[in-house]
């Protein structure tokens, strides 16, 4: 009697495998003629067919040769808010800078107000939207921050809605606290104030609801200080959560090396990183997430110092920084090939700083970002001739079947 393949055994053959894992000596860790086997979700073989005697009773998937690559990860989003700012955008357009919308009242601190009137349900329907615009491109994991709330109530809500994507979506979603992103109206001028109120009640909350799985902070002058970023790093680590930082987007105030005094998982934007902040970042294993999305539509002239983080072995991510004010943009294709046309990233960085590198920025390089044994079996399965388009292509999109945990 013939015994029915099981769903939770998968074998995908006949590909060509972009495995992203690291030093093999081959450009992109690729193997031709490769095969990928999964049970219960997870990767138990990643590597040559000629390797494979037997797969046993599986259900056998054949990709007819095309490419299979991690499925992409976006390590840096804001992706739960309401409203938009495509006012800004036109009085950018006109001569105003990110500084001045910000200090008259726009910028983030526009987004809280229409954050803070939307109910729970509006929150998850808009940010569905945009999820389902990265899900749609191959990301199978994706970091959403919160920070459009500014009070206890609305930064819980809006964590809440992001664990909530991540229940009801075929996606991982990784949180992060980001109270400390901009002083809300009603504590200006008291911004040492509102900074007591994000390291007590606000993270006393958000850890008691477990909703964060890190702590992040933008430091930087038209936000946070140096000083005020140590104290919410501090008692972020006193509950156990790991941080993360903006820095240097617009200045250098050292944050990125302060970050790395912390054990950070990454510190985001780097345009003005200097050779010491980058020699912290390397000693503290602290990931380098550039953000071309934001640079481009800021029409930044000071790039991050990609040379540097190379030169001292510091791991570069990559990601789409999608939020309404500075980088309106949900697509982890369109931003590698931004990663590559703005930054002079090569197209293997660019897809290593979606996959693996992106996979460390979060913590979770030993569930995801390569096709290994042992790790998750989220895949992206291409309609390419080789992992090179991914970068090269503009609004075009090549993905053939995404699969998250197997499935």
């Amino acid at each position: 009697m013939a015994t029915t393949p099981s769903p939770s055994h998968r074998v995908w053959a006949n590909a060509r495998l972009a495995t992203m894992v690291a030093d093999t000596g081959t450009p992109y860790g690729a193997i031709e003629d490769g095969i990928v086997i999964a049970r219960n979700g997870r990767i138990v073989f990643a590597g040559p067919s000629s390797e494979v005697s037997s797969i046993g009773q599986a259900e056998v998937i054949d990709c007819e040769g095309r490419w299979i690559t991690p499925g992409l990860i976006d390590c840096h989003t804001h992706l739960v808010y309401g409203g938009d700012r495509a006012h800004e955008f036109e009085l950018r357009l006109k001569g105003a800078s990110y500084e001045e919308i910000a200090r008259a009242g726009g910028g983030i601190v526009s987004s809280v107000k229409a954050t803070r009137a939307a109910s729970e349900d509006e929150l998850f329907a808009s940010a569905d939207k945009r999820l389902a615009a990265l899900i749609a491109e191959g990301v199978t994991t994706v970091e959403i921050k919160s920070g459009y709330g500014l009070d206890t109530d609305s930064e819980v809500k809006v964590l809440a809605v992001a664990r909530r994507l991540g229940r009801e979506r075929p996606v991982g979603v990784q949180t992060t606290f980001l109270g400390a992103h901009a002083v809300p109206a009603e504590f200006k001028g008291r911004s040492g104030d509102y900074v007591d109120l994000v390291c007590g009640p606000m993270l006393d909350a958000i850890a008691e609801q477990n909703l964060a799985d890190a702590v992040d902070v933008f430091c930087e002058g038209i936000a946070f200080s140096p000083e005020e970023t140590a104290r919410v790093f501090t008692a972020a680590k006193a509950r156990g959560l790991p941080v993360k930082i903006h820095a240097e987007q617009l200045s250098n105030l050292g944050g990125a090396a302060l970050a790395a005094g912390f054990g950070a998982l990454s510190a985001d934007h780097l345009e003005h990183l200097d050779e010491a902040g980058v020699i912290a970042m390397a000693k503290a294993g602290t990931v380098a997430v550039v953000l071309p999305g934001a640079f481009y539509f800021l029409r930044e002239t000071v790039k991050p110092p990609i040379d540097l983080l190379r030169q001292h072995g510091v791991p570069i991510a990559l990601a789409t920084d999608a939020n309404p004010g500075t980088s309106p943009l949900t697509s982890p294709l369109m931003t590698m090939n931004m990663g590559c046309t703005l930054f002079r990233l090569t197209p293997e960085e660019a897809l290593a700083g979606m996959t693996r590198n992106a996979a460390l920025a979060l913590g979770l390089q030993d569930e995801i970002g390569t096709l290994e044994a042992g790790k998750a079996c989220d895949l992206a399965i291409w309609e390419i001739e080789r992992p090179a388009e991914l970068a090269y292509r503009i609004g075009f999109n090549p993905l053939h079947t995404r699969i998250r945990n197997g499935l």
